[in-house]
């Protein structure tokens, strides 16, 4: 004869706040482990693991983007927890894993080193498999950044990206320093700190690239009679050798002839007219190098520029991660 396991309260309470599991899985997996606490996790465990074959080809672009950084600032680290829908990222309890994560990963220095970590009695990669049981969604670290330097600090927009800035040294207000290129990092995507870490073939290949899409759109504004774009012969400072330069400036000064201009006030023009041939053929550095952007706080300066304001420190290196 069966006899039905009775389990209390203050049991499933207890599994609830090891698992997050909802009360009436809780108690299901307790009375199915005969009221044994270590085997109704497992049984829970067990349930994660169908649910992740089932769903384990689905989209997890949604989430929350998470950064922490180390006590002496030493050291950051931002991971993405993904899932399915826009609902569970949002989700209190959620957030609170994404968080509790997140402190873990601080200690590791790798994605697969983080994955192997112990989560409570059970690696972290388990420990998603249970929570996938539980919420009935995929989950998954779908980004996982870190980042060393004298100095590090970090911003996270709404949960949904996470940025992290390090600092060559500790200067004075260095804390709102990194806060304010972290927040350029977030908000303008820069994909390198500078022109010169840009490969050359992807260089040439952008400039060819947006070439072709600038003539292609002259084909169209020409028969509609349209001024026609300026098609760029480069488009990054790497391209601008000392050669070029001269020639740029030879062009410019034959230019100043051509309209009358005095030679002697020429040096009073050439540095604007310089500034502004540097200005249009490096648009792929303003894009894509965080120091050649605009200021998010201030457009008249770059961002190099408002570093330069805080004395002897550079930017030693950031990272971003982003939900999507």
């Amino acid at each position: 004869m069966s006899t039905t396991v009775k389990v209390t309260a203050a049991e499933v309470n207890k599994l609830r706040q090891a698992t997050g599991a909802g009360m009436m899985d809780c108690k299901k997996a307790l009375v199915e482990a005969e009221g044994n606490f270590d085997k109704a996790i497992e049984v829970l465990r067990k349930k994660g693991q169908k649910v992740a074959e089932k769903r384990a080809d689905r989209d997890s672009s949604e989430g929350a983007a998470v950064a922490k950084i180390n006590a002496d600032q030493t050291a950051g680290v931002a991971i993405v927890l993904g899932c399915e829908t826009d609902f569970v990222g949002k989700n209190e309890n959620f957030l609170a894993l994404a968080n509790q994560l997140a402190d873990i990963a601080l200690n590791t220095t790798s994605k697969e080193e983080f994955l192997a970590a112990d989560f409570g009695g059970m690696t972290v990669a388990d420990k998603l498999v249970e929570q996938t049981g539980v919420i009935g969604e995929k989950l998954d670290i779908t980004s996982f950044e870190k980042l060393e330097a004298a100095y590090v600090g970090a911003y996270v927009h709404i949960n949904k990206i996470a940025a992290l800035v390090g600092l060559t040294a500790k200067v004075d207000n260095a804390e709102t320093l990194v806060k304010d290129v972290a927040m350029q990092v977030a908000s303008m995507g820069a994909t390198s700190l500078s022109y010169k870490d840009f490969d050359p073939a992807y260089v040439a290949s952008e400039t060819e690239a947006r070439i072709a899409v600038i003539e292609k759109d002259n084909i169209e504004l020409g028969r509609l009679g349209k001024t026609l774009k300026n098609v760029p012969q480069y488009i990054s400072m790497q391209q601008l050798t000392p050669e070029v330069l001269a020639a740029a400036e030879e062009a410019a000064k034959a230019e100043l002839a051509a309209e009358g201009k005095p030679e002697k006030i020429w040096g009073n023009i050439l540095p604007g007219k310089m500034q502004r041939f540097i200005s249009d053929n490096t648009t792929l550095d303003q894009e894509q190098c965080l120091l050649d952007q605009k200021f998010i706080k201030d457009e008249k300066k770059t961002v190099a520029e408002y570093v330069s304001s805080y004395g002897e420190v550079a930017i030693a290196g950031f990272k971003r991660a982003s939900v999507g």
